[in-house]
């Protein structure tokens, strides 16, 4: 009896011992993985920070060599602006050197020396000198070169065409604008020979047709090069 006992007793303390390791290894198990699964989850969420500071960083970085680029690009075009309206500035007050250095030269009709010269010959001498340009004999073909101005757009520098009728017979050259549109030129007039002549003039008001540019805003030519004609066809007045 006493055996029959024990040996339920041996059996019981042997059935909770195993139900105890088999709750524990249960319990136990699934604890690991989820802190294992929180540890990775952590470590994802690192990664993906890091990949959006460095996307940030390059798109940053883009943008600032795409401003400094545009920056530079602008400096360019300015400094290439800068330097032409120099260039064409220079030309223009070569040209208005040369011309007055002609003042006071008697006229003399197909003349083309500083003893003697004609409206054409006095332009194509001036832009021949000042600025390289070869420009045709008679005033009728210069009035060809160039763009065509409106009288109020009007600069220094400029031709400007007149007329007796309907043919080109006399040109001058743009010598200053005032500031209420009044336009001085330089020219040979058969009266006084190279003058300073005004466009509000009573004589050469009206017969003014118009206006030439044959310097760019580059300070070089329009046209390169013009067909020179014979002296003997010139009119001028």
């Amino acid at each position: 009896m006493k055996k029959r006992v024990l040996f339920y007793l041996v059996a019981l303390v042997s059935t909770v011992s195993l139900q105890s390791c088999a709750t524990n290894y249960v319990v136990s198990k699934p604890a690991t993985y989820s802190k294992e699964y929180k540890t990775d989850a952590k470590l994802a969420s690192l990664d993906t920070k890091k990949m959006e500071l460095d996307k940030q960083r390059l798109i940053d970085s883009f943008l600032a060599e795409k401003a400094a680029s545009l920056v530079n690009a602008k400096n360019a075009v300015k400094n290439s602006e800068i330097a032409k309206a120099i260039r064409h500035n220079k030309t223009i007050d070569n040209i208005l050197t040369e011309a007055e250095t002609y003042l006071g030269t008697p006229y003399r009709y197909g003349g083309m020396t500083r003893n003697g010269i004609d409206c054409s010959a006095f332009v194509l001498s001036v832009f021949g000198a000042a600025a390289g340009l070869s420009l045709p004999r008679v005033a009728a073909s210069q009035s060809q070169e160039g763009e065509k101005i409106e009288k109020e757009n009007l600069q220094k520098g400029d031709l400007i065409f007149f007329s007796h009728g309907r043919r080109i017979s006399h040109v001058g050259i743009v010598e200053s604008v005032t500031e209420d549109g009044e336009v001085k030129f330089i020219h040979a007039a058969t009266s006084k020979g190279v003058m300073v002549s005004s466009l509000n003039d009573s004589y050469w008001g009206p017969k003014y047709r118009f206006g030439k540019r044959v310097i760019n805003e580059n300070g070089e030519a329009f046209n390169n090069l013009a067909t020179t004609t014979p002296a003997s066809n010139a009119t001028s007045f």
